[in-house]
Order: C-alpha cells, then structure tokens, then sequence
C-alpha cells in the first residue's frame, strides 16, 4: 500500500514539472520525471581528487576516477598513473576477476557509453552504447559476464552482457528504478539499489532463480547511498543518509535488521568498496577544500586511514597555467570553464566545480587568480562575470613548466552605480550532493556571478531537515547572505520564507507524507508567520507550462497559490526560476496585479550548490532599486515594494514619464512616454510593452548588448504597466532556456489600483482555475476532513464572485 500510495504521490507532484523550462540533458528516464534530481543523483561526477574506488583483486594497486580520467595507484608508493586520456570523462571503474581488465563509465556530456579496457594493451572496447543512460558495470565472479544498469527499456532495469556471446539480457523489468548491480559469488543473487513512488529507496538482494527479492535497508531519499559486498558474500558494507550527513555502515545479507556503524568518518563516506581480502573497506570522501580523498578503515572498525596521491603520472608532458581575470581593468572573480584541444574539462585542484545541464559546460569559480595542470597543447578559456560581461572566449597555449594568461572582461552596465542590486532569493546549499558546504564556500560564487545577496533556503530531503545548524548565519559584509526557509508542503506547494528570525514548523504536511499526512493546514499560516516576524514568504517554482490559463493546464498552479493570493497572503511570487517557466508564471502574476493585489515579483535558481551537476547561484535572480543603503532590510522592503525586476541574463531599466518601477504615476494624463534601456549579455528576439496584461507595444529584435526603446501609452482608468524582453538563444552566461526579464509594475494613480474590465476578467479566469485546484485538492485528502482549507477556498471564491456579480450589476 505503501509504494502504491507513494505513486500516487509522485504522480500528482509531477504536474508542476511536468512542462519545465529545463527538462533534461540526458536521455529521459522513464518513471523519474524530475531530472534535475536523476541527473544530480544517479549520474557520475567529476572532481579532482580521487572518486569511485576499486581496489584490485590480485594485487597491492587502486583504480580510481580523478580529474575526468581512470588512474591506477601503487599502494606501497602511492603513485597514481593515467590511464585513459579520451575526451569524455571516465568513471566508475571495477576490475575483472584476474585483474587484467577494468570496466568503467565514459560520459560525453550527452550520453554515457560502458567501456572495456585491458590493461596489458590498452585496447578500449565499447560494451554498451545504447540511446538511453547505461551506469554501474561490475564483473561477475567468474569475470563471464558484465552486470549494468542501463534505461534502454525506459526505466532503469539491470542488465547483463555475456562477454563471450556479446548477449544482453534484462534481469529486471518493475518500472521502478533499479541501479547498482552487486553479483554475489553464486552468480544468481544480486545486491541492487530499487528506488520506488516519489522518494522510498531500498537496497535489496534480489533471488534470480526463484524471481524474489528481500529488502536489506530502507529510507527516504539515499541519495548518495552506495554498497559493496564482501568476499565471502556475507557483510554488505553501505553507506546511508543520518541527518545532513552520511555513515559507513555494515550488515550480515543473512540478517539484514541488524547493523552496525564503521565510521561517520567527516560526514561524507562515499562509494564503498571491499578490498580482495575482505580486510579493508575504501572509500572516498570531500575535504574542506571540497576535494575529494582516497581512505579506507578497518572491517573491524577504528581509525580511518587518509591514502594521499604522492605523484599524479600523467603518461605524457603536462604544464601549469596560472590565469588572472580582471573586470573593467581589476582584478575580481569570474565563473569559468576550461578545455583541452581534445574538449575534456580542465579543472583547478581545489575548490568546487559543477557541471550545469543547459550547456553541459564543466564551471568552477576563480577568485582572480588560478592554476591549472593539463597535457601540454592548446586551451580554451570561457569566462563570465555574472550577467554584468558577455562571454570572453580565449585560446591559450599550455606548454611545460609554468605559462601565465590574462583574461580581461569589460561590464555591459554597473547595476550597483545605477543604485541596483541582484539577489537570489532561493537556492539550497546543501541538498544530498557529495560536499557539505559551509556558507563561507558561496561568497566566492556570489561575488564571481555578481549578486548582492543570497538566499540559501534550508529545506527537507524527504524525512531529514537540514541545515538547522545553519540558521541565524549571516555575512553582513559583501555579498550579503541570510539564510532563509523553504516549506515544502508538496502537495500544496512550496513555499520560500525570507528575512525571518525564527524557523517555521512543520516543514511539511499534506497527502502522501507519512507523518502530517492528514494536516488540514494552510499554506497562509507559513506565510503570515514570515509577516509576523519581520520577512516576507511567498510561493517558489509555481507554474512549469507557458499558459497556465489554457484548458487543461491549470493544473500546473500549485494547489493553494490561487486561494492564498485572493486573499492577498502572498507577499511575494517567484517569477524567475530554472525549472519552472518565467512567461507562464508571468500570465499567472498579471491577473493578480489585475485584481489591484501588488504582489512583489521574486527570483531564485533552486540550484543544490552541493551537487556536481547543477547551474549557477543567480542563474535566474532579481534586481532591486531600494532607497538609500543597501542592506538586507532595505532590499526586503524594495522586493515587497516592487521596485524590481526578474531576470535570467537581460537587464532593464524602465521609465513612464521619468517614473521608475514601482512608482506611481498621474492618471489624469490620457497619455505618457516610456523609455526602456536594455543591458543585455545575449541576444533576444522580443520587446513588450504590458498594460493591464495585454501586450500594448511589442518591437522584434535581434537585441544588442546596449539597446533603448521609446514609445507612448494611453492610459486606462487604471492599473499598471510592466516592461518585458524575452525569446532567443540560450548561451553563458545564461543557464536558462531562453532569454527573459519583465520589470515590476508602475501604477497608474495609486498602487493596487484597477481597471473594471481587467479585474472582471481576471476574476473570471482565476474562479474557474481555483475550481480545478480544489477538486485535485479534494482528490488528495481523499476521506480526510478539511475544514479550514476549504474554509479558505470559499472565502476566495465568494470575493472573486463578488467582482465579477458587481461587473454583471
């Protein structure tokens, strides 16, 4: 009941993502609709320092993946030598039985391949490339046969290859997830990873012969849980989430309710492996500099051992190159990507680095200065300064010894000379990656992408809270940050509380939550909570298709968003967010403005800053004109107050009659003149002009770096009038979908001020889409009674009829 229960779940949750703006970069995984997390969690990464490690089974060596190769290390010398040296990044590498051959991951960025490679000739052979993600190969015992898991079916099903017939066959088939094969020794059980409904994962020992299979652990989103199983097939060796943190772990296959703790080690054991003797347990693990280490401990327990690279053995000449950026002719931090002449990533030794899904770009941040070592030959250097630079592409040669380089970007518009300054106000620091981040890690990500202030929400990771530890930060110098909250009421939809003092509990409830399943809470008590102490809260991601207004897609509206505005809870509606959509979510928040609710517009990335694939801090963000110093407290006031615009790489600054966003203007006028100066690191293909939300001027463009419009408006009996530019090719320092900025509302005659027609309409339309939002509401709680939400829905019905009976009248 449970998993049918959690379906269900997954399946009503999916309508907000099911029309995203980003959608995936890999080949879609059947029954994972959400990629951003599938991509995040599943997928191999790239780091520096040692990951995936698999110690050989006839001899005193290591392989590993690093720097986006496969190495080999000699424990006695600690050596590591490269190799494979292709374009793509290779991971995940375990060897054969006799250890002469090594099975691994090589990703293009795209797509991922399962490669074979024998040691002794070096000959790489392409086992799986199929049109759909395949991971996870692993020899059987007897080295006949390859295990892997792979979604050429749809979903993730495991696989095997016999070696000598070169034939596939399925093992699986559930339309659950199913990932990491561990053959045992008899070669007809199987340790697996099933993940099932929205977020139940499960490590099972699945019976091939007799087609059963029996949990070994259970919980809520494990997302970096991996295992390894011993020599004598007894002791399973995993790793699992506790907290904000993970633990190695051990238990007996055969009775599999009882376990015991290895270590917590720093936080973050990942990747087990046993040794051939079943003596040691490896493991990788990130250090402060958000490096990754080689270790391992005892099966006995005790101290962990750190196993450090003494000498990296490139196999062929390298160099190191220091860069210098400068912007407008100082020196100062830039996001920037690097690749050899092959195209694989070249990456700094420290420090994060990720890979976003828009580009398939491999970015880290320089703070001004930095060093990279690569193979000797040509390299090519993009860097960006937020969406203050276009993107500075240069060529650069690596020789050996020590080059220097100088890139030099110059600022298509200073927002903070102009009195502007850029937030993000909602993105995760911490969220199930492979690093643990300390705020202090962000600064140079703010600083580099430009933002003012950050936002970084704390949230849950299905039953976990995290980053409690974290509440009440701050760093008043510059950027800003303030920590924030995200309730995540699924079912009724998220919300980002801002600029509060105390943390709102509970985190979550509605349907399909095993705990608060059956709240009949509203999503207003959140939001006058952030009011009550001194913040401002409002929904996040709210509409993922383009016209939320169309028959059928109302649906996309988070449940209780309608109701909540109506009734003008909502201070504050996010606008700009990657995997929701900017225009649809626009269509949504002019008809409140229609209804004289001026609700502030608000942006944030929802990035998880810990994952190694995920965008920029500040991909999609907005920009605030507050009065006077620029601190937290005046930026909250100018967001609520509307002195602002969203955007995902477009700038804009516009004017009525010298009248700036937010502002009002005379009513008595029939007509005025408005400016629009553009900013603009991309091209775009659309200028709009909005009035009441209908589009009253529109200009096509091929949209320079510096552009101004001008033009003249009628004015209506009132309302307001917002500015938009959108359409075109998304490129860097873009991470979205296509190019957007719409600025907040000027108000004609006083705020919140209104138009009969428009608010008439307006209320029409939000009647009929709240209609649809209680009947899924209705559908969810099921038998459960819901006094005060339904409570709560009539009371908005009742003042939309009131409009729209008066307009009959």
């Amino acid at each position: 009941m449970k998993n049918l229960t959690a379906i269900t779940c997954f399946l009503l949750l999916s309508s907000y993502f099911a029309d995203a703006q980003w959608k995936n970069r890999y080949p879609k995984v059947e029954g994972y609709r959400h990629h951003v997390y599938l991509e995040g969690y599943e997928l191999p990464v790239l780091n520096s320092g040692p990951m995936d490690s698999a110690p050989a089974p006839t001899n005193d060596q290591v392989a590993f993946s690093a720097k986006g190769w496969l190495w080999i290390m000699d424990l006695q010398t600690l050596e590591a030598t490269r190799i494979t040296s292709s374009a793509g990044i290779d991971s995940s590498p375990n060897w054969s039985p006799d250890g002469k051959q090594l099975v691994f991951v090589r990703d293009n960025s795209m797509d991922t391949q399962i490669v074979l490679l024998n040691l002794d000739s070096k000959e790489e052979t392409v086992l799986i490339d199929s049109k759909a993600l395949d991971l996870d190969p692993i020899f059987s015992n007897d080295g006949d046969f390859v295990y892997y898991s792979s979604a050429k079916n749809g979903s993730f099903d495991l696989w095997r290859v016999n070696l000598n017939t070169n034939e596939h066959t399925a093992i699986t088939a559930d339309k659950s997830l199913e990932r990491l094969p561990v053959p045992a020794k008899q070669n007809n059980q199987i340790v697996y990873l099933k993940k099932y409904g929205f977020s139940y994962d499960s490590i099972e020992l699945w019976d091939m012969e007799k087609g059963t299979s029996i949990p070994l652990a259970e919980e809520n989103f494990t997302s970096q849980t991996a295992f390894s199983l011993s020599p004598d097939n007894q002791t399973l060796a995993y790793t699992w989430p506790n907290g904000d943190n993970y633990e190695l772990r051990v238990l007996n296959i055969a009775i599999p309710k009882s376990n015991m703790l290895i270590t917590k080690s720093e936080g973050l054991p990942l990747a087990p492996k046993f040794s051939s003797d079943g003596l040691w347990i490896y493991f990788t693990e990130y250090n402060k500099n958000e490096v990754s280490e080689l270790k391992r401990i005892s099966i006995n327990g005790g101290a962990t051992e750190k196993l450090s690279v003494k000498k990296w053995n490139w196999g062929t000449s390298t160099g190191k190159m220091k860069i210098t950026s400068k912007v407008d002719g100082k020196i100062d931090a830039v996001r920037m990507s690097i690749t050899d002449q092959n195209g694989h990533p070249v990456i700094p030794d420290s420090g994060v680095v990720h890979s976003e899904g828009q580009h398939g770009m491999v970015f880290f941040y320089s703070p001004g200065e930095i060093e990279v070592e690569a193979p000797i030959g040509n390299l090519k250097i993009t860097a960006v300064h937020g969406f203050s630079t276009v993107k500075h592409v240069q060529e650069e040669k690596m020789e050996e010894g020590v080059s220097t380089a100088e890139i030099n970007l110059n600022k298509i518009w200073n927002a903070n000379a102009n009195g502007w300054y850029s937030a993000d106000n909602h993105f995760h620091l911490n969220y199930g990656g492979t690093n643990q981040l300390d705020p202090e890690d962000i600064l140079l990500d703010l600083r580099a992408e430009d933002l003012d202030i950050g936002f970084p929400l704390v949230a849950n990771l299905g039953n976990r809270f995290l980053g409690q530890d974290l509440w009440g930060w701050k760093n008043e110098g510059t950027p800003i940050i303030r920590i924030g909250q995200e309730v995540r009421s699924h079912f009724l939809g998220h919300l980002g509380l801002i600029g509060t003092t105390k943390l709102y509990w509970p985190w979550v409830w509605g349907p399909f939550y095993d705990v608060y399943g059956k709240d009949d809470r509203l999503n207003a008590e959140p939001l006058r909570f952030a009011e009550k102490n001194k913040g401002l809260g409002g929904y996040v991601h709210p509409v993922a298709v383009k016209d939320p207004f169309k028959e059928g897609e109302a649906r996309s509206i988070p449940i209780t968003l309608i109701s909540d505005a109506v009734l003008e809870e909502v201070d504050i509606l996010e606008l700009g967010c990657l995997w929701t959509d900017e225009i649809g979510t626009s269509a949504l928040w002019h008809e409140f403005l229609n209804m004289g609710i001026p609700m502030g517009q608000s942006a944030g990335s929802d990035v998880m800053n810990d994952l190694y694939r995920t965008m920029a801090i500040g991909a999609t963000r907005v920009y605030v004109k507050p009065n006077g110093k620029f601190t937290a407290d005046s930026y909250l006031k100018a967001l609520k107050d509307g002195r602002s615009f969203v955007s995902n790489g477009p700038q804009l600054v516009f004017k009525v009659n010298g009248k700036e966003v937010g502002d009002v203007i005379n009513p008595e006028q029939k007509k005025v003149k408005w400016s629009l100066n553009i900013y603009s690191p991309v091209t775009y293909e659309k200028v709009e002009i909005f009035v009441n939300g209908k589009a009253v001027w529109t200009k096509e463009s091929k949209g320079g770096n510096n552009e101004t419009y001008r033009g003249s408006i009628k004015i209506p009996e009132g309302g307001w009038v917002t500015a938009r530019v959108s359409g075109g090719k998304s490129e860097w320092p873009m991470m979205d979908s296509y190019p957007f900025a719409e600025s907040a509302p000027i108000w004609f005659g006083e705020v919140g001020s209104t138009d009969t027609t428009s608010k008439t309409n307006a209320a029409t339309k939000l009647l009929k889409a709240l209609k649809v939002s209680e009947d899924r509401m209705k559908q969810g709680y099921g038998e459960n009674p819901i006094p005060n939400l339904l409570g709560h829905f009539e009371k908005a019905r009742q003042k939309l009829m009131r409009i729209i009976e008066a307009e009959s009248k």
